[in-house]
């Protein structure tokens, strides 16, 4: 899946995953490839992706929004 990860000043984050881990209002939750269609927000946390060859990116955010639809990812952080 495709992953893009936006502040409102910059792009953060560009390019292909199998996994996603973001700090949901909710608690944490996982996005994996061909996830159904979500809209949820995020709280203040890291967000963990897993790279198609296993290496992990970690990012701080504040809060935000993601939305999940058509295996693409998009997540506008504030930071």
């Amino acid at each position: 899946m495709t992953i893009e990860i936006i502040a409102p000043d910059k792009e953060i984050f560009k390019g292909v995953a199998s996994q996603i881990q973001l700090p949901g209002v909710d608690g944490l939750f996982a996005i994996l490839n061909l996830h159904a269609p979500l809209i949820a927000l995020l709280k203040q946390g890291k967000i963990k992706i897993t790279g198609e060859n296993e290496q992990i990116t970690q990012i701080d955010i504040m809060g935000g929004v993601v939305e999940v639809k058509n295996n693409k990812v998009l997540v506008l952080a504030d930071m």
